[in-house]
């Protein structure tokens, strides 16, 4: 049911030259082995070790801690899992960490938008799809597989107030019902909101940024494609989703790149008019090929598998 919200040590060596928190230091020594949640761990580990260590010592001390976990943790992936936390980094008494600069979203550039718009349609839209979805049957559970590949914890709901954290088998046979999903896979069944609560839904437990979203919400649902087909020029675009009202969601596949650069181009698609709310991890987005809450279906448009079977780079 949904539910309805209105180990081994490894003592700290002699290169680990600052004083850690307790509870810091016994994260450290709590890493799991290979098949025991790595990523997960880094991931904790990192958003905590910002508010004491600047990147590059915090880089050197989580590949000294994994060295010998049982696989092989590349120095690329420790760092895509550091880069990725700065934007949700502990902030201790409330102030700001520096590693990161998130300026005020641009205002839209109207003249260029215009003039996108005027370059394709939903039917070139369709027609661009790599992936076709012709009946009328639920496709939703194939979808998720190829997203979200493995058993991640998941976060769905019918609304952004009846809503869980489950492994993707728990949820096998119910998304299609659904209308909403967060877009990246999830580190814990729980977390703690801003308010200090206990939620499936947060900031908190939400994992690194996989996919992000981009939507448009202002003007013709034909506008909104056109911005989607000049915007995955730049990134690699997997999935364009109709919200069952007004809008398009476009998932943009992001895992990997580095966040600045990633900043970049959504400051580029807000400029064109996209909503900046779907820069934060945790935002609900809607779910591809689900229900929305006043019954529509959220057809989805445009479907490319191709990215996810590949290392894309974006667009200089």
């Amino acid at each position: 049911m949904i539910r309805d919200e209105t180990q081994t040590a490894h003592p700290m060596k002699s290169s680990d030259t600052r004083q850690l928190p307790q509870f810091l230091s016994e994260m450290l020594d709590a890493r799991p082995n290979a098949g025991e949640g790595v990523n997960n761990w880094l991931f904790r580990v990192s958003r905590q070790l910002h508010a004491h260590l600047p990147v590059g010592e915090i880089i050197s001390l989580l590949e000294n801690r994994v060295a010998n976990c049982g696989r092989r943790v590349s120095r690329k992936e420790i760092e895509r899992a550091v880069q990725n936390t700065i934007p949700c980094a502990w902030q201790p008494h409330g102030r700001a960490i520096t590693h990161h600069t998130t300026s005020k979203w641009p205002t839209v550039n109207q003249e260029r938008r215009d003039a996108i718009s005027k370059e394709g349609g939903l039917a070139d839209l369709w027609e661009l799809s790599p992936v076709r979805l012709h009946d009328n049957a639920p496709h939703t559970e194939q979808i998720v597989d190829r997203f979200f590949p493995g058993d991640s914890f998941l976060c769905c709901g019918k609304s952004s107030t009846v809503f869980d954290t489950r492994l993707r088998g728990s949820w096998r046979g119910e998304l299609s019902a659904l209308s909403l999903i967060v877009p990246s896979p999830m580190t814990a069944t729980t977390g703690t909101t801003k308010e200090g609560k206990e939620s499936t839904h947060t900031l908190s437990n939400t994992g690194p940024r996989r996919f992000l979203i981009v939507e448009f919400d202002q003007g013709a649902t034909d506008e909104h494609a056109a911005l989607l087909i000049h915007l995955a020029g730049f990134a690699p675009l997997v999935c364009a989703v109709h919200s069952g009202n007004k809008s398009l969601h476009g998932w943009f596949l992001v895992e990997g790149q580095p966040e600045d650069k990633v900043h970049r181009f959504f400051r580029y698609a807000v400029s064109l008019g996209a909503d900046h709310a779907t820069w934060t991890r945790s935002q609900f987005v809607r779910m591809p090929d689900g229900v929305r809450d006043n019954g529509n279906r959220q057809t989805v448009f445009y479907l490319s598998f191709k990215p996810l079977e590949a290392s894309v780079e974006f667009a200089s």
